[in-house]
């Protein structure tokens, strides 16, 4: 589940206090564990927050914040919520736990005197709902089937042109149904991968255990872009649908149903999306492949991208730097891939390509979309670009990266990644750590933890939304444990020198 939002969720009132670096009349430091650039200055906003995920503000300029709701163990539910927060402190607008919103929610945006918000509804599919300030909820758009696995749709924003664009994530780690996602697959056996247009399948199909019926050790074969237990054949067409995986989605807000359409396709797991305003340009940050389920890749980055209309971006055939999976480099282990057969025949162990891609029309993607390049497993989530009051950093991209999962995300993996905001000057490529956690942070609350959002606010400072604590448990079940009350806003702004 290497993904921001799965890699985040599979699922109180503080006081403002200035911080890291110096403050500029005691010279204190008073946040040690975050480092930021000289310069610049961190307060806590507001902390014992529960799994924040996403940070708006009204036409008044008051700031709302959302939590995702969690709970992948009894003493760890959280409801899901809009807060308003002033002064240090949270007011709750809306608790959406008995309004058909499930869990999570990832993306949020005010527009037209509401919030848009992306979620699951009760049968996991991905849901954009509007919803009042007297908390009434409308599902405006809903029925997004890849969202029944362990990804889901995303960040929301409103585009230059007035549409609505969200980020809806392609079921699997690369397209395939297998024992990774076998609680969400439990929950919703019909998930699956779900192109954006009509693909013709190569009939590759990969074996491996039954978790429907572990009592008999029965095994099964798998393709691309099915449910799981179920074969495919050499030229077998999937239909696409407008409400596909791995895709921006575009649509009107005043009428979602009738004009959402994919605004680009072929990407794993795109979270975060902002536009230039000057420059009209969307970035994207997306989720790299993972070393897991019945394909798994040794894939290299997580990537920020420039994506334009009507692109496709090669997942699930091409890696997050956008090089096609044919390259040995990544190849992982034998020991960690299933058995391949085609027509019944077996191919031996190796990823190769999953769509034929002359046959459904579809060129390779230009690896220079990426725009930026994260440590593989970092898991770039919501990101903003930087107004003209930044100075020489506007324009610049500015991404929080959640982190890792390892080592079930990748068991190859000793080292931590992510966990702080990185800078990307989208004309050079150049990515450079910005606001981050010490090596060894002194205690866990108390410096960045996993943020999962960046905005710039109307006051012209930049916000991030830290989720909180996550710790890993190889071995448990569940495997992750999500500490509430450890989540914060984060505020940025330049010291006076």
């Amino acid at each position: 589940m290497n993904s921001a939002s799965s890699r985040l969720v599979m699922g109180l009132l503080g006081a403002v206090v200035f911080g890291a670096g110096c403050d500029d009349d005691t010279d204190t430091v008073l946040f040690p564990d975050v480092e930021v650039p000289a310069g610049f200055r961190v307060e806590r906003v507001v902390g014992g927050l529960n799994f924040p995920t996403s940070i708006t503000w009204d036409d008044q300029g008051r700031m709302y914040v959302s939590e995702a709701g969690a709970g992948l163990i009894p003493e760890q539910l959280a409801p899901i919520r809009i807060l308003r927060v002033d002064n240090g402190r949270t007011t709750q607008i809306a608790n959406l736990d008995a309004t058909g919103v499930s869990l999570a929610l990832v993306g949020m945006v005010w527009h037209n005197g509401a919030f848009f918000i992306t979620h699951r509804a009760k049968d996991r599919t991905g849901t954009v709902s509007r919803v009042t300030l007297n908390g009434q909820v409308t599902q405006i758009l809903t029925g997004i089937q890849a969202s029944q696995a362990e990804h889901q749709v995303n960040g929301i924003v409103v585009g230059p042109d007035g549409r609505m664009y969200i980020g809806s994530g392609q079921a699997g780690n690369s397209a395939v149904m297998g024992p990774d996602v076998a609680g969400p697959l439990m929950l919703a056996p019909n998930a699956r991968a779900v192109p954006c247009r009509d693909i013709v399948l190569t009939g590759r199909n990969f074996k491996g255990p039954d978790f429907r019926t572990p009592q008999m050790g029965d095994s099964v074969l798998t393709g691309a872009f099915v449910t799981f237990g179920t074969a495919t054949t050499p030229g077998q067409v999937v239909r696409g649908s407008n409400k596909c995986g791995g895709s921006v989605l575009a649509f009107d807000p005043n009428n979602a149903e009738g004009t959402v359409r994919p605004f680009a396709s072929g990407m794993r797991q795109p979270i975060g999306i902002a536009f230039n305003r000057q420059t009209r340009e969307m970035f994207v940050a997306e989720n790299g492949l993972d070393i897991r389920g019945l394909r798994p890749v040794k894939d290299e980055i997580d990537a920020t991208m420039r994506v334009q209309e009507g692109a496709w971006l090669g997942f699930p055939d091409y890696s997050a730097g956008r090089e096609p999976l044919t390259n040995p480099k990544f190849e992982p282990p034998d020991s960690l891939q299933a058995e391949v057969f085609v027509n019944g025949q077996s191919q031996g162990k190796s990823l190769g390509f999953v769509i034929n891609h002359a046959a459904s029309g579809l060129t390779p993607p230009d690896p220079t979309v990426v725009v930026g390049r994260h440590e593989w497993n970092s898991s770039p989530a919501l990101l903003d670009v930087a107004p003209a009051s930044w100075g020489e950093f506007a324009g610049h991209l500015f991404v929080a990266e959640w982190g890792d999962l390892r080592p079930q995300t990748n068991p190859l993996s000793t080292v931590p990644v992510g966990q702080r905001i990185v800078r990307i000057n989208p004309a050079t490529r150049q990515l450079t750590p910005f606001v981050g956690r010490r090596v060894a942070q002194l205690a866990a609350g108390q410096g960045i933890e996993r943020p999962f959002d960046v905005k710039f606010g109307p006051d012209g400072a930049m916000y991030i939304v830290d989720f909180g604590v996550v710790r890993v448990r190889p071995g448990q079940m569940p495997p992750f444990e999500q500490v509430p009350g450890t989540g914060t806003v984060w505020r940025v702004v330049r010291t006076a020198r």
